[in-house]
């Protein structure tokens, strides 16, 4: 593995997609320490000691950002929601799911363009909603129309600065740009997930051996955790296809042996980002007119404790209870929707009969298509239910003493994960173009 890296920097064009990718995370880095213009630093150390529910998510994903209320406070969350909706839309508007299918490239540019207008549309109402719901805490130097102005636009510029990030590290360098930004922020949090489980151990001066069973006890549920993750994200189940011999021109091609890899986890953690997203916008819209509904009761108060139900230990343990029964139905048909939505049994079964293969012991057309959609149904409840459960581990460390603050969670693992899995077989596809052996090779 070691000399793959030592190759890959000897590789010119490799070596500059790194150094290019590494130089994007720095200024990402440095721009979550710039705090927005306007804002009173020790009064938003007071405000933001505590940061749990919606904050403690963003916070997390944004590397610690929106806790210093920088520029970059929204992370890329913005045009995740963008591209969710957008997502939606060409499911429901005939012409924007024949731009998707049939426009080719100059049709991904312009989904790319509407996905980046309704980016800044949705970082408008967001940076409007973050102002006035921290506006009554005092942080903001002044209260006019200047200083709110401000601050929305150093908001929404750095979501802008952030798009562009993402772009630059998706063609010029390693992976997936808005994935490495993610992967980024929730990596910076270890320091952060170090000392707690430090603090476990020798918290009060003297050690502890029940804290050193609990520090134990998450090392080693962490580890297993990264196993099943790796394991579910590269497993997949090979349907077999043959082909019949065939004339191309003047030729007759053999009959060709393939196959059909059918992940257990199709859908990667879009349902966790699907599921997460339905469960906290309540929660986001009443914060944002009901600034203080935190410390209310009420009918209002009831759907926000229950919005925040998977994201805050302050809620009750019935709240979690239910939410996360709700949340764990919600991943599961999310899993089904975004997968059928992305790979259509029908389609797949006309594309294999018209190039003349079929399934061994399957006949071609409709009994192929059920046939792939029953072995499909199989693997998303497995699939399904292994992300809810992994979103859901976190909330049995909330009720740990002095293990709340732990912010790295199954889900942080989950993209964690995935996007170094990713970044590995990017690099390997590269080296292995020239002729350097991969990271799996021995």
């Amino acid at each position: 593995m070691f000399k793959t890296i030592v190759n890959a920097f000897k590789t010119p064009d490799v070596r500059k997609r790194i150094l290019y990718t590494l130089l994007l995370i720095v200024l990402f880095r440095l721009g979550c320490y710039i705090t927005i213009p306007g804002v009173d630093t020790f009064a938003l150390s007071e405000a933001m000691q505590n940061t749990n529910g919606m904050a403690g998510l963003i916070n997390i994903i944004s590397g610690g950002a929106f806790s210093r209320f920088s520029i970059f406070a929204m992370s890329i969350t913005p045009y995740i929601t963008a591209s969710i909706v957008i997502q939606l839309l060409g499911f429901v508007v005939p012409s924007l799911e024949k731009l998707m299918k049939e426009g080719g490239e100059e049709g991904k540019n312009k989904i790319n363009k509407y996905t980046k207008i309704l980016t800044i549309f949705l970082a408008l109402v967001e940076g409007i909603g973050l102002y006035l719901s921290y506006k009554s805490s005092g942080i903001f130097v002044g209260d006019g129309f200047l200083t709110g102005f401000l601050v929305v636009i150093s908001l929404m510029t750095g979501t802008s600065l952030l798009m562009w990030l993402g772009d630059e590290i998706t063609n010029r360098g390693i992976g997936n740009g808005i994935s490495m930004i993610i992967f980024v922020g929730i990596v910076s949090s270890l320091p952060s997930m170090v000392t707690t489980i430090w603090n476990l151990i020798l918290g009060t001066g003297a050690f502890d051996t029940v804290g050193l069973l609990i520090s134990l006890g998450i090392i080693i549920g962490a580890i297993i955790l990264i196993v099943g993750v790796i394991f579910v994200q590269q497993a997949e189940r090979r349907i077999p296809v043959q082909y019949a011999k065939k004339v191309v021109g003047r030729r007759m091609v053999g009959a060709q042996n393939t196959h059909i890899p059918l992940k257990l986890a199709m859908a990667g953690v879009m349902p966790i980002i699907f599921a997460s997203s339905f469960m906290t916008f309540p929660a986001m819209i009443i914060q944002m007119f009901v600034p203080d509904i935190a410390t209310q009761t009420g009918f209002w108060s009831v759907i926000y404790n229950f919005s925040l139900a998977t994201s805050s230990a302050s809620v009750p343990v019935g709240y979690t209870i239910v939410n996360a029964i709700v949340y764990l139905l919600l991943i599961v048909g999310f899993t089904f929707f975004y997968t059928y939505a992305t790979f259509n049994p029908s389609e797949i079964a006309n594309n294999i009969k018209k190039n003349g293969g079929f399934i061994p012991g399957i006949r071609a057309g409709k009994p192929t298509s059920d046939y792939l959609a029953s072995v499909m149904s199989k693997l998303l409840w497995f699939g399904g239910l292994f992300l809810a459960v992994i979103a859901i581990l976190p909330m049995l460390t909330r009720f740990i003493p002095n293990v709340s603050n732990l912010v790295f969670g199954g889900t942080s693992i989950l993209i964690v994960v995935g996007v170094a899995l990713e970044m590995v077989q990017q690099l390997e596809s590269l080296l292995v173009t020239r002729h350097y052996k991969g990271f799996l090779d021995k």
